[in-house]
């Protein structure tokens, strides 16, 4: 799996939904009270977009077995937390709720998996 990519290309989404949020939605997003949820979204996408691409670069790839599993929670975690968050934003089902802290705790195990990985990758 080639996470630099996969990274790149998620933080250029993270930016065009940013973009897409701030101009083309923002006043749906602030009539319906969800500009946050929008922006907490795009933060958490952006941000985790670039940890992954970090994590990718610094070892030339992912090696070992911790940084694998950040690399695929963080993934996760994206799609689930900022993806619900989104969904939600735009009016999607009450059932992206409860998803919304599944996404979290991927992310958290990412951050706790490579805490453990190896500090010479």
């Amino acid at each position: 799996m080639n996470f630099l990519k996969i990274a790149a290309i998620s933080a250029a989404i993270a930016i065009a939904l940013g973009a897409f949020g701030s101009h083309a939605l923002n006043d749906r997003l602030v009539a319906e009270g969800m500009i946050e949820a929008w922006k907490t979204a795009v933060l958490y996408h952006l941000v985790h977009s670039v940890a992954l691409f970090s994590l990718a670069f610094r070892s030339g790839g992912i090696q070992s077995r911790q940084s694998t599993i950040a690399a695929w929670t963080w993934l996760a975690g994206i799609l689930l937390f900022s993806g619900s968050l989104y969904g939600l934003a735009l009016g999607g089902p009450s059932i992206l709720g409860p998803v919304t802290p599944l996404g979290g705790l991927s992310l958290i195990v990412g951050w706790v998996a490579l805490a453990f990985s190896s500090a010479s990758e």
